[in-house]
């Protein structure tokens, strides 16, 4: 006799490529959908308010030569019963386009027809000639207005560079601020950076000034593994740092005056994999190279919510919505 196949719950979509990174479109970067008060058919038929549609953007795909996976970008679009049903968008079924194994850079390219908004991606025009055969680019962040972004250069021995965006005029141009980088993070008010790699310190970087300010030690046998500032009030932020200990994972809270250890809090046994934190600062997540997720209170550091296996193998990208709900 056999058993049949156990169906994918609800809230899962499979797209055929591995994912390495996640993010929820700010509705602004694509249209401003309450002045166009224009109504979306949903995947039922059903007329929705663009302006209720909720955008992820998911990339992936990796591997050598022709037996690799092709990178990819997909879109998912999504209704307000989040939870329960992940609908695709109908315009492109999911995938948005493949990308070339080399790195490019790329805009959004809006389609209106039949009533209908459809997002797709376009090479853009734009050359960044600061870019060009510099290696692999593990990391990239923009500060929070986006006036300022950040890329790390791993394969030049961790050369750090800050830039001013779009005119990609040069603001920190460090060679070697790490062996390997990991994790950066810009700080909410756009002052400072932080940055870590696979070993050394956590180094906090002014923004304006282009030096260090801190080097944040590791104790023992920790490893750090990712960095991220968040907002505890109106007037004060805390930077976490996610280190990896012989008995576990564990979440390490810093001052950001003084940039000394306020605390430090062991989570799972496993090793860490991913980690956010939410937009309000009252969660943070924390995936595991065995596939679980962990939603923990930042005031009181304790778990709340813990989903087993909610991936077959480890966790790479974990990112919370702009209403700190998902």
């Amino acid at each position: 006799m056999w058993k049949t196949k156990t169906p994918d719950p609800p809230n899962c979509q499979k797209y055929g490529v591995p994912f390495y990174g996640a993010a929820w479109v700010p509705p602004k970067i694509v249209f401003d959908r309450k002045q166009q008060g224009d109504d979306e058919v949903s995947a039922d038929g059903s007329p929705q308010s663009i302006a209720a549609q909720n955008y992820l953007v998911f990339a992936g795909g990796g591997g050598e030569g022709r037996s690799g996976i092709p990178n990819a970008v997909a879109k998912l679009v999504t209704g307000a019963d989040l939870p329960y049903r992940m609908a695709v968008h109908p315009g492109g079924e999911g995938l948005i386009c493949s990308l070339p194994k080399s790195c490019g850079w790329y805009e959004w390219d809006e389609v209106k027809s039949a009533g209908v908004h459809n997002l797709g991606l376009k090479l853009s025009k734009k050359v960044l000639t600061q870019l060009e055969d510099v290696g692999i680019q593990l990391a990239l962040r923009f500060n929070n207005d986006g006036s300022t972004t950040c890329y790390f250069d791993a394969v030049q021995d961790g050369n750090l560079r800050v830039f001013k965006w779009p005119s990609m005029g040069v603001i920190l141009d460090e060679a070697q601020a790490h062996a390997t980088v990991k994790d950066l993070d810009f700080s909410l008010d756009g002052k400072f950076l932080v940055s870590l790699g696979s070993g050394g310190p956590c180094r906090v970087w002014d923004v304006t000034s282009s030096g260090v300010v801190a080097s944040l030690p590791k104790e023992n046998d920790e490893v750090f593994g990712f960095c991220r500032f968040s907002q505890i009030s109106d007037e004060s932020q805390v930077l976490y740092t996610t280190v990896k200990r012989a008995q576990g994972g564990s979440i390490v809270t810093w001052n950001t005056s003084t940039w000394k250890r306020m605390g430090s809090k062991q989570i799972v046994r496993d090793a860490i994999s991913a980690f956010n934190v939410s937009a309000d600062g009252k969660l943070l997540a924390v995936g595991t190279v065995q596939g679980d997720i962990l939603i923990i209170n930042s005031a009181s550091m304790r778990v709340q919510t813990t989903v087993r296996k909610a991936h077959l193998g480890p966790v790479t990208a974990l990112m919370f919505s702009q209403d700190s709900r998902w």
